[in-house]
């Protein structure tokens, strides 16, 4: 991925958050869908990886793991911009890493996921480490069941999984 496409889609993903902080600013953290009372004072607590569809927990090699895929599109449509030109991909796919002993988030590294679609296809693209999570735009152009295959390593260690998702 070149560096521009790179700050383009982190400046698209700001933008995406917006809304949820001011939102924030005017209601106090109560009015914030989906927030615990221990969140309060958290301050990746409003990320991208909070939001959107839960599609897998458990083990990724040594860390625990909770993957959410958000609709980008709809997520902007509710937040009341709209897309500016084509958006190459469709959704956002957020990993949220801990370390199982000490609970600390993963908020360093690299990996992949690879996507396989409804008709067979795959398609692989890398991760990003933003807002603490490791996050990645994919294409799931048609409904059906999807195949999401991920890579991660970080800090000398690597961790894998495979887990399905039914885009309706």
């Amino acid at each position: 991925m070149s560096l521009k496409k790179c700050f383009g889609y982190l400046a698209l993903l700001s933008i995406l958050a917006l809304p949820m902080y001011v939102s924030a600013a005017e209601k106090g953290h109560e009015g914030m869908p989906g927030m615990k009372m221990e969140d309060h004072g958290k301050m990746g607590s409003h990320d991208m990886a909070k939001m959107g569809d839960k599609a897998f927990s458990g083990k990724i090699g040594p860390w625990q793991g909770d993957a959410r895929i958000m609709d980008m599109k709809a997520h902007m449509e509710a937040s009341g911009m709209k897309a500016m030109g084509a958006m190459p991909n469709s959704h956002h796919i957020a990993f949220d890493l801990s370390d199982v002993k000490t609970k600390a988030h993963v908020t360093e590294g690299k990996g992949t996921v690879t996507v396989t679609g409804p008709d067979k296809k795959t398609a692989t693209y890398n991760f990003m480490v933003m807002q603490g999570h490791f996050g990645a735009d994919v294409n799931l152009p048609a409904p059906g069941k999807y195949t999401f295959k991920t890579e991660i390593e970080s800090g000398g260690k690597k961790g894998s999984a495979t887990f399905p998702y039914t885009l309706k």
